[in-house]
């Protein structure tokens, strides 16, 4: 092969990198790029061999060197744009290709290959929904053992010095993989089950156990140490407790482990399984990793129930788990002086029960019959010698850990040869003195405990001793009988029971997993039979009896389905893209392509198919890169401008969705454009009112505070329901929703104002209660119960999420609060834009008043932003970002105040010279009252507009109660204080009676509140 044509090779290979980190025009063109790198590495699947249109040749793709730049580049780049189209035309199958390669591609090493780059592919990116999938497959496809051949293979070829790197960045990404997910996922519900917690774990051991298994042929240095690290890694997040778990939800290596190796000793009796055991538990890095690990394994054996118990089944149960002790840990030797010092540790340091006493006395004596390790009973012996003789442990121990202590001291003496060692026990002075202090302990039960183990030692060193005082049941001399007759026999020495007499689990067996369900896959099809029984509830109807029909059947939906996709009879409909890209998306909402005619069809399905995608879109591009931003004004103004013009199944409630959207997902940019485009004279009220429903939804949902749903709204497909709900299906949903539903979802912001409002209203008539003495007294009287439940802090964080938090690695991208950008993005902008407005709306309305009555200009005129319609709407919309902004740091010395000038200026001041100037005959009764200040002129005002004027000033007025009690306003801004008092106290009727009075009455008792509260600090005016 030349070197001109390999250079042209990699220069192709390169390009295909390139091409797929940049917008990618077409589906064919993506699935051609997406097609020639995996037809020359030989994944391609067959039906996608079409597409390879440019081939590169087989031998030129590096894996190590082009796969993770590919990878990264489809994560990046490719996915997030790409994956509906490429799941709607099945197509989605050669993404996963390069991350978790189906089971007809397992056995080649170019794929395992590829699995192990994309584990650490995934993790080093900031995750998305996406991403998590693919994990989920990949953990499933290519679990730990896989990944360890894979990697033993490499170190076989010649790569053994790079092995021990790769295998610990392998088992890096393996570990921190639940705890990125959690992290990434907070609070959601909906994680993949096989990548939660618990259940990942449970998995990971079951894999380990496997690798182990099948290691053990080949049980090299390299194997062993490589095992070791791992057990190490899953000592250290947890998955050996110290106790065992009482939830699923809590992982524990040997609950998960432990019946799977009882099963193997009683299939496989050659060595090799119980020596690469032994040898990793040899190779733990550190006495601490192998003293967790002895921990967890200990009290995870299964004892009897009653620790005491001399029943045959019981001994041989004890004798099993002994024999499962010495095949995972070997007998105990001086030469293995790290695991005598780490039993010691756990076993003397920890309160077991006697049943645990009885498995370690039998493990040490070697778990076989007639024959005993005494080099082990020694080391046992006297390691149980040294605590027991112990002045302090005889003082303070429980009475658990004295029976403990006594039992495993008493049962391993039994196990000796002759000559046992208790001539030498019963002259040793430290015995002889613990003696004196077990029998001048106060408690009588541990009192018995040394005499109990003093005429035992006294009978096996063949001299006579005798307390007395044995009979009863009383203070322990029942548990004295009982380990009496124990130690009459030895545990190691009964014949074990059939092994059928205890429960085995399955075995795992399959080196793949993917290979089950290929064999599943094969099985035949179950069908079921439909059983006819004896009696029918139908029986008794005879239906009548009609004549066949000469008509044909009607078509099955199957069939009607078939025929709509029938090319022959949609010759005229042209089919329009889907869009993956936001400057796409703006181009069909609003053309830039100069005059625009032709065909009114193509257009009508160019706009339903924009809408239909706008949303998720929108979405799904927030927080990745700059093409939202760049495009975010372009689609504020085309999404506003747009107009119903074909009558689109669902057009108001798909173009309000993506509006929100946008402002949700972009709010720099696209609240500036919407304030802007609002108050321009080409828009009709339903325009505006589209745009105002932005702002106030997009804001609640940036607060993290409820949003009501708009009706014929579709889910998303990342919207997952994450816990049974009690709402109907969506089809009978609409079946039963009343009209005042529809009402009240029609107009969000009006359902809102009146939820908060409602709660300004209440706090008030808490605060003022205390003022009445009825309700004073009634409260005095009351008793209140203590609380049973104790709240328990959730800010210290436990050891579980300090482990997850150093564990996780990038971070998904910060989602904005709306206190960021509540104060320079929306809530200023709006009321300036709006002074600037009124500015020039009444200059020119002053320049025309020197006009016939017909010539003049008029800004309240129907539709425009100063009609009482619109107006109203607009400070129902200031009203709820208010309130939504409350926490924000601008909120009290510069957003209430201008937002309260603002609502005392629209109440109380005439905006129009045409203002009320149709009504002055009936002014108060067609819903017009009379509101103004002394020495005002007397003015109309729609009732509606002054209540959304006065329901401003009460949800401005309780959040300074709240936040200060009232004391900047108060303090700072007192005449306006007075003013909006004054005001509110002015108010007349109408027929918004009822709503416009309870906003009033609120007004007038939160002044009343703050004034009380900063009189004597005010500024006297006059």
């Amino acid at each position: 092969m030349s070197a001109e044509y390999t250079d042209a090779t990699l220069a192709q290979i390169r390009e295909v990198i390139a091409r797929l980190q940049t917008p990618v025009s077409d589906l064919p063109t993506l699935l051609s790029l997406l097609a020639a790198p995996l037809a020359s590495i030989g994944l391609l699947p067959p039906r996608f061999r079409k597409f390879d249109t440019s081939p590169i040749s087989s031998g030129a793709f590096n894996i190590a060197k082009y796969a993770p730049l590919i990878q990264r580049a489809l994560l990046e780049h490719v996915i997030l744009v790409w994956e509906p189209v490429l799941v709607e035309q099945d197509a989605y199958h050669l993404i996963e290709q390069y991350f978790c390669p189906d089971a007809m591609s397992f056995a080649s090493p170019v794929a395992r290959q590829l699995a192990l780059y994309a584990y650490s592919t995934i993790l080093s990116l900031a995750l998305t929904e996406q991403s998590i999938c693919l994990l989920a497959k990949l953990v499933k496809a290519y679990p730990i053992d896989i990944l360890h051949f894979i990697l033993s293979s490499a170190r076989d070829h010649g790569a053994s010095a790079r092995h021990g790197i790769s295998w610990e960045d392998c088992v890096r990404d393996v570990i921190s993989v639940p705890a990125k997910v959690a992290n990434y996922m907070e609070t959601r519900r909906d994680i993949p089950s096989q990548l939660e917690y618990g259940l990942y774990f449970t998995n990971v051991s079951t894999r380990v156990e496997y690798l182990i298994y099948t290691s053990r042929a080949e049980s090299t240095k390299d194997n062993v140490t490589s095992i070791a690290y791992l057990l190490a890694k899953l000592a250290n997040v947890g998955v050996f407790p110290a106790s065992v778990p009482s939830s699923p939800a809590q992982p524990s290596f040997f609950r998960t482990v432990l019946p799977i190796i009882r099963a193997r000793t009683v299939q496989n009796h050659d060595d090799s399984y119980s020596i690469i055991w032994t040898s990793i538990f040899a190779a733990l890095p550190s006495s601490h990793n192998l003293r967790t690990v002895l921990t967890s394994l200990f009290v995870h054996l299964t004892p009897a129930s009653n620790g005491l118990d001399t029943t045959s089944r019981t001994r041989a149960l004890i004798l099993r788990e002994a024999r499962l002790v010495k095949l995972l840990l070997g007998p105990l030797k001086k030469e293995n002086s790290e695991l005598v010092e780490s039993f010691s540790a756990v076993a003397l340091g920890r309160n077991f029960d006697e049943g645990h006493a009885r498995i370690f006395a039998c493990w040490a004596a070697g778990a076989q019959k007639d024959s005993r390790d005494r080099e082990a009973l020694d080391l046992v012996l006297t390691r149980v010698l040294d605590v027991w003789t112990d002045p302090e442990h005889i003082k303070h121990s429980l009475l658990s850990q004295h029976r403990y202590l006594t039992s495993l001291l008493l049962i391993v003496l039994k196990y000796f040869p002759a000559p046992s060692p208790a001539h030498e026990l019963a002259l040793s002075p430290s015995f002889v003195r613990s003696i004196s202090t077990y029998i001048s302990h106060l408690d009588p039960s541990v009192r018995r405990c040394g005499m109990l183990a003093a005429e035992e030692v006294a009978h096996t060193a063949g001299k006579s001793l005798e307390f007395g005082d044995w009979e009863g049941d009383g203070d322990g001399r029942a548990w004295c009988r009982q380990l009496r007759h124990l130690l009459k026999e030895c545990d190691a020495d009964v014949d074990p029971p059939p092994e059928e007499d205890f429960e085995q689990p399955t075995v795992v067996e399959s080196p793949h997993p993917e290979a089950e369900a290929i064999s599943q896959a094969t099985k035949p099809p179950v069908t079921v039979e439909e059983i006819t029984l004896g009696y029918d509830s139908d029986d008794s109807l005879t239906g009548y009896a009609s004549p066949p029909s000469s008509r044909s059947a009607s078509p099955t939906p199957s069939e009607l389905e078939e025929i709509g996709r029938d090319p022959t009879l949609r010759l005229g409909v042209k089919k329009v893209a889907r869009p993956v890209y936001l400057a796409q998306l703006g181009e069909m909402i609003r053309p830039t392509s100069g005059l625009q005619g032709g065909d009114e069809q193509l257009k009508a399905t160019t706009i339903e198919v924009a809408l239909d995608v706008a949303e998720e879109l929108i979405r799904r591009k927030s927080g990745y890169g700059t093409e939202l931003e760049e495009n975010a004004v372009n689609l504020a103004h085309g999404l506003v401008g747009l107009q119903d013009n074909y009558d689109l199944d669902g057009f108001d409630q798909k173009r309000q969705a993506a509006l929100n959207a946008l402002v949700v997902c972009c709010p720099r940019k696209a609240a500036p454009a919407i304030i802007e485009e609002f108050f321009r004279n080409q828009y009709s009220a339903d325009q505006r009112f589209v745009m105002l429903n932005a702002l106030a939804l997009g804001a609640r949902e940036l607060a993290s505070l409820s949003v009501p749903e708009l009706p014929g709204r579709r889910a998303l497909p990342s919207e997952k329901v994450a816990f049974p709900s009690k709402r109907l299906p969506q089809a009978q949903h609409k079946k039963y929703i009343t009209t005042g539903d529809h009402l009240s979802t029609s107009d969000p912001i009006q359902l809102l104002l009146d939820g908060i409002s409602q709660q300004a209203i209440d706090k008030g008539k808490e605060a003022t209660a205390d003022k009445v003495p009825e309700l004073v007294r009634e409260r005095n009287l009351r008793i209140r119960p203590s609380s049973k439940i104790t709240e328990v802090s959730t800010d210290a964080p436990s050891t579980r999420a300090a482990l997850m938090r150093q564990l996780v690695g990038p971070q998904h991208p910060k989602r904005t609060t709306f206190t960021e950008v509540a104060a320079e993005f929306f809530i200023c902008p709006f009321i300036n834009r709006f002074w600037v407005f009124l500015r020039d709306e009444q200059t020119r309305e002053a320049r025309t008043a020197h006009q016939p009555l017909l010539h003049r200009y008029r800004g309240a005129g129907a539709g425009l932003v100063l009609s009482a319609l619109v107006l109203g709407r607009f400070l129902e919309t200031l009203a709820v970002l208010v309130h939504a902004a409350r926490n924000a740091r601008e909120w009290l010395a510069v957003l209430a105040p201008d937002a309260l000038e603002l609502s005392l200026a629209l109440g109380t001041r005439q905006l129009s010279r045409g203002e009320g100037a149709d009504d002055k005959a009936d002014d108060d009764d067609e819903g017009n009252i009379t509101a103004g200040l002394p020495g005002d002129t007397k003015q109309s005002k729609d009732a509606a507009l002054l209540t959304a004027a006065l329901e401003l000033a009460l949800i401005v007025l309780d959040g300074c109660l709240d936040l200060d009690e009232g004391r900047s306003l108060g303090l700072e801004h007192t005449a306006l204080l007075l003013g909006i008092g004054e005001w509110a106290g002015k108010v007349g009727g109408g027929t918004q009676e009822v709503r416009l009075r309870r906003a009033a009455a609120g007004v007038l008792l939160k002044v009343d509140e703050l004034s009380s509260r900063w009189r004597r600090s005010m500024i006297r005016t006059n």
